[in-house]
């Protein structure tokens, strides 16, 4: 890692607690026994990739999605199992973050829904309840609002060019090997972040 002008952290994983596996059980026990077929870390159903890329609205989203899984859930039904799995913000990752701002420009690059963004504002309120999570960083970039899904190119390439960032100067930091690697095409610097291991454990 040298001459890191600009960091880019990934939102799940990185910065928030979550579990795929809690909404999975969650859509089982309402009967949709094949969610994990649906949708996954690394492979998504075209509805979710168009809800990350805001092609579709969330009504749109619920009424869809009762026709593929076959039933009449309500949108609250869906909206509660598909937001089980956002667990909580981590404390260490923001003090980090709060830390280095001094030392670098910062940018949070999620692959995320409006579903999820206003749960995960909501959990900001009720777990943080001081500012905004904007407010650690310079910008935040969320996929839905974009219309560009990691690991597209689109969207590395719209942070740095929004910003006049040089990629040999930028470093990603992600849990998702995919996005690391989109990312290293376009000569980012990267930090895979295995698990069990915080943002707070690395030298920044």
């Amino acid at each position: 890692m040298q001459n890191i002008k600009a960091i880019i952290f990934d939102f799940g994983g990185v910065i928030f607690n979550i579990d795929f596996n809690k909404t999975c059980l969650a859509f089982n026990d309402i009967g949709v026994k094949d969610f994990a077929d649906m949708y996954s870390l690394k492979n998504a159903n075209p509805l979710f990739q168009h809800l990350e890329q805001g092609k579709i609205s969330d009504d749109d989203f619920y009424i869809t999605f009762r026709k593929l899984s076959n039933t009449e859930l309500t949108d609250d039904q869906i909206k509660t199992a598909l937001n089980i799995l956002l667990l909580s913000y981590r404390k260490e990752a923001l003090n980090t973050l709060k830390v280095i701002r001094h030392k670098y420009k910062l940018f949070l690059l999620s692959n995320t829904n409006n579903i999820h963004l206003q749960a995960f504002t909501k959990l900001y309120n009720e777990q943080i309840g001081e500012g905004s999570l904007n407010d650690y960083f310079d910008k935040a970039y969320y996929s839905h609002k974009t219309g560009y899904r990691k690991p597209a190119k689109e969207a590395y390439e719209m942070v740095l060019k929004e910003n006049n960032l040089s990629a040999s100067a930028t470093l990603l930091i992600d849990d998702l090997i995919k996005n690391i690697e989109g990312a290293k095409a376009l000569g980012l610097q990267t930090i895979l972040l295995e698990d069990g291991v915080g943002i707070e454990n690395l030298n920044l």
